[in-house]
């Protein structure tokens, strides 16, 4: 099947929990930092189905940086795009990035100020995925590398935290 394994349906694939495993390097001072935690993709946002569809994507968990621990979270939406694609959005509904994984692999730009963020996307297999991100700008020459596990978990406790069905 080559190197990358192609996704149909974003939304279907990202659905449930995984874990995260996040390096963070500052190419310009040699500073390397981690995150470690969890991400729940659902289809839910406080008890009610999201508006417009898609997932909401909750990422929680400790970053360290330079030997101080810190709490983390960040929130984005990722709606139904095109063809089993996903338009994924900051949690305000700012545009974030297209994400197409039907070839395994995808690259997005997210352009921020002066700043230029280029994330790469590979799925592995069923169960694990992973994003390169690089951001350059004229403070910042980052790599930001985040592996993602599919944490265990019944195919009916999946479709009831996330309303969607992941195909066997």
């Amino acid at each position: 099947m080559g190197e990358f394994w192609p996704v149909p349906d974003v939304l279907a694939y990202l659905a449930g929990r995984w874990r995260v495993a996040r390096s963070v390097r500052d190419l310009a001072s040699g500073e390397q930092g981690e995150f470690t935690g969890t991400t729940v993709f659902t289809a839910v946002e406080g008890g009610r189905p999201l508006e417009g569809g898609g997932l909401l994507h909750h990422e929680s968990g400790t970053f360290v940086w330079q030997g101080v621990a810190r709490p983390a979270e960040r929130t984005l939406r990722f709606l139904p795009g095109p063809g089993g694609t996903a338009d994924v959005r900051f949690a305000d509904g700012r545009p974030f990035h297209d994400l197409d994984l039907s070839s395994g692999r995808h690259v997005a730009d997210h352009p921020c100020a002066a700043d230029l963020y280029r994330g790469e996307f590979t799925v592995r297999d069923t169960d694990h995925w992973r994003t390169v991100w690089h951001v350059r700008g004229p403070a910042k020459d980052l790599v930001l590398r985040t592996d993602y596990a599919r944490e265990a978990e019944t195919d009916y406790a999946r479709e009831a935290e996330t309303g969607y069905a992941r195909e066997v």
